[in-house]
């Protein structure tokens, strides 16, 4: 992967349309699927766009910060980007509707159904809800995002150009996905090849780690269970040297970061969400997207948790179970999918050098 070419996977047979020429392409980044991307796109290191349940539309002169994620809902809802937009580091833009002209500060959560009109400011940190619409014309912040202020002439204009500023993160070690000779990969098991994963790492059956993620047990072991999946860029690391353990049948949404901690099965780790060092979640837990645990929480099972510090709102109910489930069987569907892209891609390179 060059610095000005992403690495490209098609899905379902439909392969990234990009108008091109792309400005930028930092080590790492990827375009997966079905993607549409418009001309004059800049996309920092281990960035990721992905269109697999769904399709992914982005209009021209799009900047995408090192770390972010661009993703759908499965079948159910497509993420579709104007033009001139700015998204800031480690953001993620999940299922939704953006317009033009836009600028989208680090860590911003953008979340399902959300519309988010033409010439607005979202600081960083922030975070709009499923299905709520922000007017144009207002700098917002906050988790829920709400309308700070008006925005003055060229202020759109500016912060873009800040964002666009940055210099770029473009440092992904080389080395292979897991390392150590005591690592355990079930054959079934995806780890994606933009994903880097150092230390021991217990990957049980069907689960998989997705692209750009950054999973490092130190002396400590990783252990994610069957059919979970580990969505991309997200963060796992183990200062503590106790370990991350994850249950059966749980997903760990996009751009998370995950400090020593437990999580059991059938729990939901939201969108852009911290589980603190020595966090115990329990089983059919959400925790909601942006939240973020407090050090030594423990999250009881069967529980709704949100906020920061993450509190507990409401007794999961039948459809939000039905959710994870959902997510769950999809993920694993999308694992076996691009598993066999992989190897074949794998094997075509292999063939050209040959």
């Amino acid at each position: 992967m060059s610095a000005s070419t992403p690495y490209v996977l098609p899905f379902m047979g439909i392969t990234p349309a990009i108008a091109g020429p792309i400005a930028h392409a930092g080590r790492g980044s990827a375009v997966l699927g079905r993607v549409t991307l418009g001309r004059n796109a800049w996309l920092g290191a281990l960035s990721v766009i992905r269109a697999d349940g769904h399709f992914v539309k982005v209009g021209d002169d799009f900047y995408l910060g090192p770390r972010s994620t661009l993703h759908i809902f499965h079948e159910i809802l497509p993420c579709i980007v104007g033009d001139r937009v700015a998204v800031g580091r480690n953001a993620c833009v999940h299922a939704c509707t953006v317009g033009s002209d836009i600028a989208i500060g680090d860590g911003v959560v953008i979340l399902d159904g959300a519309t988010v009109d033409d010439n607005v400011v979202i600081e960083a940190g922030s975070t709009v809800f499923p299905n709520k619409h922000v007017p144009g014309g207002f700098l917002y912040a906050g988790s829920p995002a709400r309308p700070v202020r008006a925005l003055e002439p060229g202020e759109v204009l500016a912060r873009r150009e800040a964002i666009m500023g940055v210099a770029d993160e473009n440092t992904v070690e080389d080395q292979p996905p897991a390392v150590g000779g005591d690592a355990h990969i079930d054959r079934s098991a995806f780890i994606a090849s933009t994903a880097v994963v150092t230390g021991r790492l217990v990957a049980a059956e069907s689960s998989s780690v997705w692209f750009s993620n950054r999973l490092d047990a130190g002396r400590a072991t990783i252990t994610v269970g069957a059919r979970t999946n580990i969505q991309d860029n997200t963060t796992i690391r183990c200062p503590a040297g106790t370990g991350v353990t994850i249950g059966e049948e749980s997903t760990v949404g996009h751009n998370v970061i995950i400090n020593d901690c437990v999580i059991g099965n059938r729990t939901l780790i939201g969108i852009g969400s911290t589980v603190a060092p020595g966090s115990t979640i329990g089983d059919r837990v959400l925790l909601a997207a942006a939240a973020r645990t407090k050090e030594g929480q423990v999250l009881e099972s069967g529980w709704l948790y949100a906020g920061n510090p993450a509190r507990k709102f409401a007794p999961l109910d039948d459809a939000k179970q039905a959710l994870t489930a959902l997510i769950v069987r999809q993920y694993c569907q999308y694992a076996q999918e691009f598993a066999a892209l992989e190897r074949a891609a794998a094997g075509s390179r292999s063939r050209a050098r040959g």
